[in-house]
């Protein structure tokens, strides 16, 4: 295998070999570093850097537009030919594709068409270089009072090509960081966790990270038992991005919903667009420039999913509102779906922003406000029970509080949910103040988040858990 060309290079020669009768190429570049720490040191420390690269193939025939995907990665020129190949024989081999439309067409100002010539963007460990010493002097503070800091900062710059038989030509650079630090007690009995994501580092703060993982650690020197229940409960930022983004991935496509299988489906037909999912004013929207949690402009999708087709690669992905002032108002379309229905198509964007208009109050605000009931920290291994309704389970971890007249008086043991999001909305007290955030079982895939805190009603905690 010969060594590897430019990822411009590689498009147009994939582009030239191809023999179907649309062709889209996208090849995606990756620099990774990290640091990871566990008893309050660092333990391993590194920088990668990768390459994807898919070919969709399309083949015309009489009964309609059949397509195909070959993706691989450390591809040489050698190989090249062999990858195109295969990815025709998938299309051939494939009955007609139901979400078959006219590849995209170039646009006279397309987003993503300026900088192609450019090379990828890169990271290094010069990433960290104020985050570093600061996770320093959390490792000392936490060593002298007895406690013990784990967990890891990761920082990814993804350059995404993407070039189609159609004459596209597009380029994205993609920086993506996030931070997870975990506290514990010397002897393991009490245990926080904190998240954070970020584009460039240059706005984590480690110091108040840090000191929020010692206030919970100081909540949980009382233990409480508590029977599984509902309870009036707060959710922190990281916990309402678990849920909200979960329900925009796996509810808001508009054809499952508009052919009566989702969770925002209409009873007789139809989806639920237009229809008041709270009395709040709530909005939930994406925006591709929506300062510090920006993303691509363009789709990119090396398979068709149920929220992508890989006949969009290209759209242009715009500022959409999902849910305006409590009023459902638009679902994930593509362009083939939007065609049969007579709708406009609806990109999925890689962000998610949930707020409330006139909303101020941080975390502790709800707190204070709250007579009798439960704050969280984060849930996890979060399982969907039933699309139709949106039924999710999971757990509860490293800390789950008490809170008795607007104070924390102490933690309580774990417990295994029950709720749907989309019900959660219709039982929400009071909404915080909007702020990045990162979700923690979400953020392998979907990091791009802004949520507040909010007190919800009845949160079904339906049995104990015995996990840590």
């Amino acid at each position: 295998m010969t060594g590897p060309i430019s990822p411009q290079e590689t498009v147009e020669r994939v582009l030239a070999l191809s023999r179907a009768d649309g062709c889209v190429v996208r090849v995606i570049e990756h620099s990774e570093t990290n640091l990871r720490w566990a008893n309050s040191t660092v333990t391993t420390n590194g920088e990668m850097r990768s390459r994807e690269l898919a070919v969709v193939s399309v083949v015309n025939g009489a009964t309609g537009a059949a397509v195909g995907t070959a993706l691989r990665s450390a591809v040489g020129v050698d190989d090249l030919e062999d990858l195109v190949r295969a990815s025709e024989r998938a299309a051939r081999d494939g009955g007609p594709a139901d979400d078959a439309a006219p590849l995209v067409e170039p646009l006279a100002d397309h987003p993503g068409s300026a900088g192609w010539d450019d090379g990828p963007a890169t990271t290094s460990v010069d990433v960290f270089a104020t985050f570093a010493p600061a996770l320093g002097e959390a490792f000392a503070r936490s060593r002298a009072a007895g406690q013990l800091l784990f967990g890891f900062a990761e920082h990814v710059t993804s350059t995404t090509y993407l070039g189609s038989s159609t004459g596209l030509r597009l380029r994205h650079d993609q920086p993506t960081g996030q931070v997870e630090l975990s506290a514990k007690s010397d002897d393991r009995s009490r245990s926080a966790w904190v998240g954070v994501g970020t584009r460039d580092f240059t706005d984590v703060d480690v110091t108040a990270l840090d000191a929020g993982l010692v206030r919970r650690l100081g909540w949980a020197e009382r233990r409480i038992d508590l029977d599984a229940g509902r309870y009036e409960t707060i959710l922190p930022p990281a916990a309402v991005a678990d849920l909200m983004t979960l329900l925009y991935v796996f509810a808001s496509d508009a054809r499952q919903n508009d052919e009566g299988r989702g969770a925002f489906s209409r009873a007789g037909g139809g989806s639920r667009i237009g229809d008041r999912l709270t009395d709040l004013p709530i909005t939930m929207r994406s925006d591709p420039t929506e300062p510090g949690l920006q993303c691509s402009p363009f789709v990119t999708a090396a398979a068709t999913s149920f929220v992508a087709s890989v006949f969009d690669n290209g759209l242009p992905v715009a500022p959409t509102r999902w849910l305006t002032g409590g009023v459902l108002t638009e679902l994930v379309r593509t362009r083939s779906w939007a065609d049969r229905t007579g709708g406009t198509p609806a990109p999925m964007v890689d962000n998610l922003v949930f707020e409330s208009d006139g909303a101020t109050a941080t975390e502790a605000d709800l707190v204070a406000s709250t007579d009798r009931g439960l704050l969280l920290t984060c849930l996890t291994y979060i399982r969907p029970v039933d699309l139709q309704t949106m039924l999710l389970t999971g757990l509860t971890r490293d800390g789950v509080y008490l809170v008795e007249g607007g104070e924390v008086v102490g933690a309580v043991n774990n417990f295994r949910f029950n709720e749907s999001p989309v019900q959660l909305l219709d039982r929400i007290v009071e909404v915080g103040r909007t702020e990045r955030c990162l979700g923690r079982d979400i953020n392998e895939y979907f990091t791009r988040t802004a949520m507040p805190a909010l007190r919800v009603a009845d949160f079904n905690m339906s049995t104990v858990s015995k996990a840590s």
